[in-house]
Parts: structure tokens; C-alpha cells; sequence
């Protein structure tokens, strides 16, 4: 069966967001090649409704394994229920997220099926006349962009970055078809299981996940100055992002950093400043509802991306516009 896959996410029997943009990414491809999309879906305590919704999202058939022995990730368990699946079902290509679990899983798939993997993609493609994924990847740090394919093995299989497309919307009339599988006893690996899961919270920063980004880049001259867009983000309850240049010169940490060569991003509001656009760095935030862009440099790349974009000193107008919301949140109270 040449059809396409995505691999689903799960937690506590709720969807990761990261599933519906992988059905966005496998629509395009499955019909460019006139073919079925296919949600694969391990976990446990799923209900009816939530596997649905990867019909609604774009998938035309759901692959599900319901066991409380996949539950939690155990990489070992994952990739051998996988690489059963695929050995049976023979898709074309597969999709799955360049998530930590992600990234975990599909190496150890790759190798058990003899086939290539490329990861962290931010473009694919289905080529003219071969049907090869065409997948595209920053490569050298993020200075060019590599385009893969893998001609001599199936399936073809790459991870996908994260916030690099949006899900397509909710279609409640779409139909498709969730086909129940039973987990094999011989592919849950007995050595390894879960015994507890411990965050960092105090170094954590999901700037994936946050609705507001605040970012300052090479133009924000020194760490210090990163206090006003502090002051800002605090205004949108937001978080603080930089581009690679601010982040080399040790202004804020790498989980901060936003382009190819660090999170891709999508809030509801992205605000730069003293940012140029790095086509990297636009790369990186092109998903985002509404940008802002602050730079005095009116040719500066940033402004071809904005949704609105201030032309001036941002030591001038980020003091202004925090003054401003101070102002208003008084008026509010």
C-alpha cells in the first residue's frame, strides 16, 4: 500500500498538537501522489472522539494500538510495534515530528527496516515522475538548505520541525476509517519500563508553546538592554526569544533561540527587535499570527514577513510602547 503516514502523539490519551501538523504536511503529499494519508496512533485510554479528530484533520484511515503497555514512550516497545506495522502495511513514506520522542523513535525504526531518515525537515515535497520525498533540512549551522531523497529504500521517512505549518482546519464531514490493532506481547520489550518522569522547571523555557514572543536580536547592543523587552513580554504575559547572533554573543541562553538553527515557533503574536531577518531567522517565524517588527533599517528583511512594522530607534519606541501599556492597564483598573 504506497500510502502516507503520520505518526500521532499522544499524552494521558490526549493529542499533541504536533499531530494535526503532521496531517497538514501528509495531506499535501498524499494528494499529490493521488494516495491515502494514514494517522498511526500507540497509546492508551483514547477516546472515540479524539482518534476522530485526526479523520477531521486531513486522515484517511487511523492506525490504532490500544495498550496500557504503550501508555508511556518506551523507545525500545515504540519501534518495534512500529517497525511491525510497517513490515505489514508497506507505506510509501512516513512523517513524524522532531519532538524528543521523535527524535528518539524513528533512528531506531530506520534501522530495524533498512531505510534512510532525515531529520528535523522544514519543507517536503513529493518529486515529479519518481514520487521521491523531497526533504529539505537546514544544513552547516543553518547557512544552506539541504534537499534529501532516498531513492533505493521504502519507506521514505523524515521528522518534521515542530510549528513549521499549521494544522488544516477542523472538517467535520470528512470521513475515514479508525482500524483497531492488538499489541503483538513479543514486541513489548520487558526490560526497560517507565519509572518516573522528572521536569526541569527551573531552566525550562517552552517557547514553542507560548502565545506571545518577545525577541531582540544583534541590534539590541548588549545583555542589559534585554530588561526593556523583559518589561514588555511581562505586558502580554509572554516569553523572551533572540535570533543566533544574540544568542552567540551569550545575551540569553539557546533555549531562547528562534530560526533553523533553533525553535521554529508559531504565537499569536511574534514582537522583534534590533532583529534584521536572517532568512534563517524568518524561517523560523513564518507560522506566527501577527509579527511585529521594530527596526531602523526600513530595507532591514524583517519588514518583508510583518505584519506591521515600526521604522525607528528601538531604545526610543520600546520604552514608549511600554510606557503606553503601563498607562493603559491603570486606565483598566
Amino acid at each position: 500500500m504506497s500510502y502516507v503516514w503520520t505518526i500521532a502523539e499522544q499524552s494521558k490519551g490526549k493529542l499533541r498538537e504536533v499531530s494535526f501538523e503532521l496531517l497538514s504536511r501528509g495531506r499535501k503529499l498524499a494528494d499529490k501522489m493521488d494516495t491515502k494519508l494514514c494517522s498511526v496512533l500507540l497509546g492508551s485510554n483514547v477516546s472515540d472522539e479524539t482518534l476522530q479528530e485526526l479523520i477531521y484533520r486531513g486522515a484517511d484511515e487511523v492506525y490504532f494500538i490500544d495498550d496500557p503497555q504503550l501508555e508511556n514512550f518506551i523507545v525500545e516497545t515504540h519501534s518495534n510495534v512500529l517497525s511491525d506495522l510497517i513490515k505489514t502495511y508497506h507505506p510509501h513514506s512516513i512523517l513524524a515530528a522532531a519532538t524528543s520522542s521523535g527524535r528518539t523513535l524513528m533512528p531506531y525504526v530506520a534501522i530495524q527496516v533498512s531505510t534512510g531518515l532525515t531529520a528535523d525537515c522544514t519543507e517536503l515535497d513529493i518529486e515529479e515522475g519518481t514520487n521521491h520525498l523531497l526533504q529539505t533540512r537546514p544544513a552547516i549551522g543553518g547557512n544552506i538548505m539541504a534537499t534529501i531523497k532516498t531513492p533505493s529504500h521504502n519507506p521514505q521517512m523524515a521528522t518534521v520541525r515542530p510549528k513549521s505549518s499549521r494544522p488544516l482546519p477542523l472538517d467535520t464531514s470528512r470521513e475515514g476509517k479508525i482500524i483497531r490493532l492488538v499489541l503483538k506481547d513479543e514486541l513489548v520489550d520487558h526490560r526497560v519500563k517507565m519509572v518516573g518522569f522528572r521536569k526541569d522547571v527551573e531552566e525550562f523555557v517552552n517557547i514553542e508553546e507560548a502565545e506571545v514572543v518577545i525577541a531582540g536580536g544583534k541590534g539590541m547592543k548588549k545583555q542589559e538592554n534585554f530588561a526593556l523587552l523583559r518589561d514588555l513580554a511581562k505586558h502580554f504575559d509572554g516569553v523572551l526569544g533572540a535570533s543566533r547572533d544574540a544568542v552567540d554573543r551569550g545575551w540569553l541562553p539557546y533555549p531562547h533561540q528562534i530560526g533553523l538553527s533553533g525553535k521554529t515557533i508559531s504565537p499569536k503574536l511574534y514582537i522583534c527587535a534590533g532583529i534584521s531577518g536572517s532568512i534563517q531567522h524568518l524561517a523560523g517565524i513564518k507560522t506566527s499570527e501577527y509579527i511585529v517588527a521594530i527596526n531602523q533599517d526600513q530595507d532591514a528583511n524583517i519588514f518583508q514577513l510583518a505584519d506591521f512594522g515600526i521604522v525607528g530607534n528601538l531604545f526610543e519606541v520600546i520604552p514608549k510602547i511600554n510606557a503606553r501599556l503601563e498607562a493603559y492597564k491603570k486606565e483598566a483598573k
